[in-house]
């Protein structure tokens, strides 16, 4: 028997899940396919699915799904509504599945995550594997080799990015979400750019222990992505030379909490808000600015 293949798109909460997602189908015997790194085409076929409210990171997102509809027998979801009652996720995430299944004729696994209604990832892939024929054992063995493998991936990059905190060049915090500044089309040139001017770039991301630090600048915050990126800023705001946020237009998480923010903090920043990309000639005009900024500054 053929294996059977689980499609992955290459963006949202692939950039905080995939590895272990990946690792863990595979393990399972199942072959993962991961969509391409975006692309030109990609985008076009994104928006060609998109409404025009949805934002950049979304519209992305259903070019990725496009590219994987007759590559796979089965397309993998996350839905995710809340990571508990104080943690809640952007509308993106919670309507995921509904705005897939609607626009696209394919069979999906749907991961729910709901942990304020005790549904989280390891009862779901337990009731996905046994659609499959998988015991629950084999299931929670392969979870815990696969959150093990993970783990160990996800400590080390939070390792090199406090480090960077250590170098004697500029420091720039990044405060943006990885499904932006990962992804080869939207971030990918900006960090490349920052890189050859000899930048240290620390990720909001990759810090443990901000998500309670964001009450230093709002006790009301909505969003758990949103509470972890500001509360890296409190955390290293001694240690780095300036900020630059970075969203897909038109963002609504993103453009309130930056501007909150904004208005708080006493540090230099750039706000960058990124709409359909074809050239980053006037971003790389205002990064050049700022770093001139902060050299001026430092």
């Amino acid at each position: 028997m053929d294996e059977i293949k689980i499609g992955i798109p290459r963006g949202l909460y692939y950039y905080y899940d995939g590895f272990f997602l990946t690792d863990f189908f595979k393990r399972l015997g199942f072959e993962v396919i991961v969509s391409i790194e975006t692309n030109r085409e990609l985008i076009n076929q994104g928006n060609y699915y998109a409404s025009d409210e949805m934002c950049l990171s979304l519209k992305t997102y259903l070019g990725h799904v496009a590219y994987l509809k007759d590559k796979c027998d089965y397309l993998l979801l996350m839905r995710i509504d809340n990571y508990g009652l104080y943690d809640q996720m952007c509308t993106n995430f919670a309507s995921l599945y509904d705005i897939v299944n609607n626009l696209f004729d394919l069979k999906i696994i749907d991961i729910n995550i709901d942990e304020k209604n005790k549904q989280n990832m390891l009862k779901e892939l337990i009731k996905i594997g046994k659609q499959f024929g998988f015991k629950k054992s084999k299931i929670i063995e392969t979870y815990k080799i696969s959150q093990i493998k993970s783990n160990k991936y996800i400590k080390r990059l939070k390792m090199i990015n406090n480090n960077k905190l250590k170098s004697n060049n500029l420091k720039i915090l990044m405060v943006s979400h990885p499904y932006n500044l990962e992804d080869r089309y939207i971030g990918y040139s900006i960090i490349q750019y920052l890189e050859e001017m000899k930048i240290e770039i620390v990720y909001s991301y990759l810090f443990d222990h901000t998500n309670g630090l964001s009450k230093q600048y709002s006790n009301n915050l909505y969003w758990k992505y949103s509470k972890e990126s500001i509360g890296a800023i409190e955390l290293v705001k001694d240690r780095i030379d300036g900020v630059i946020f970075i969203s897909s237009f038109p963002c609504g998480p993103d453009s309130l909490v930056n501007e909150l923010v904004i208005r708080k903090m006493n540090l230099p920043y750039l706000n960058l808000i990124l709409d359909d990309i074809n050239s980053l000639t006037g971003t790389i005009t205002r990064l050049e600015s700022f770093i001139d900024i902060l050299y001026a500054k430092s």
